[in-house]
């Protein structure tokens, strides 16, 4: 393995290990929220399955990165 390999592998592993439940968390809301607007974008908008799919995997993506920092946050306040 190169350095810059090792390093990026560690890093992450580092990111992880020290933000477990919030990562679980974040991908767990991400699916349901996959699974929710398809479901409403058919229903309401009437659209297609490939454009619900689209919509429902780019939203959702913004909102996990939100709902992450949204979720350090609270957790750094209510530990003190």
């Amino acid at each position: 393995m190169t350095e810059i390999t090792k390093g990026l592998f560690g890093a992450s592993k580092e990111i992880f290990e020290n933000n477990k439940g919030s990562i679980l968390r974040t991908i767990i809301y991400t699916i349901g929220h996959f699974a929710i607007a398809i479901t409403v974008l058919m229903l309401v908008a009437d659209v297609t399955f490939m454009i619900a799919l689209t919509d429902a995997i780019v939203e959702p993506i913004a909102n996990s990165v939100w709902y992450f920092i949204l979720d350090k946050w609270w957790a750094s306040k209510s530990k003190k």
